[in-house]
């Protein structure tokens, strides 16, 4: 008898805390304020884009390119031989 009655009061305070989260979330004031925060946020991003600096860009030209030359020495890297000697 006591296990049902806990099983029972369980039950109950599952179903307030349910019931009461949706009201709570389905209220009209908690719609104003999700709106009213949002609206907010929109305001200060729109104010803080006017503050922010923008960079000049200084990486132009700073890539050199090398055609391939022969006299480069080729380094022939044998990656499983490291591998193996640990």
């Amino acid at each position: 008898m006591l296990k049902e009655i806990k099983y029972l009061l369980y039950i109950i305070i599952i179903f307030f805390f349910i019931f009461f989260t949706s009201r709570y979330y389905f209220s009209d004031e908690n719609k104003k304020n999700l709106f009213r925060s949002i609206s907010q946020i929109d305001k200060n991003l729109k104010i803080e884009q006017k503050n922010i600096i923008v960079l000049n860009s200084d990486t132009e030209n700073i890539i050199e390119y090398v055609k391939n030359n022969k006299n480069l020495k080729e380094n022939n890297f044998k990656f499983w031989t490291l591998i193996e000697n640990d």
